[in-house]
Parts: C-alpha cells; sequence; structure tokens
C-alpha cells in the first residue's frame, strides 16, 4: 500500500503516528509524514481512518 499524506490538511495532532508509528512521524513544521513510502502494515488504514481532517490517503 502507499500512504500519502496532504501537507495543507494536516494539523499535525499526531493520531497517526500513535497508531502507526513504524509508517508515520511528524517533522519539524509539525506534520505528520510517512517514514516508509509503501507499507502492507493495518495499523496506516487505521491511521488514515482515525485522522481528524481526513489528510492521509492509502492506496493497494
Amino acid at each position: 500500500m502507499k500512504v500519502f499524506v496532504d501537507q495543507d490538511s494536516c494539523i499535525g495532532c499526531g493520531v497517526c503516528e500513535n497508531l502507526c508509528p513504524e509508517v508515520f512521524t511528524i517533522n519539524a513544521d509539525g506534520k505528520a509524514e510517512p517514514i516508509v513510502p509503501e507499507t502492507d502494515l493495518p495499523c496506516a488504514t487505521d491511521a488514515a481512518d482515525s485522522c481528524p481532517v481526513q489528510a492521509i490517503t492509502v492506496e493497494e
């Protein structure tokens, strides 16, 4: 699965990093970004589903 974070939409709440720290981190600008561009970890989809501003996209 490919993982994307819309930097313009991200509010830096950290939900994705808490749910899936192997895939997401908060960068120096206070926004989430993927650590890896692709993953098979189901927590990436959980993070996308839990994002309060829907800034995360996970594509098969």
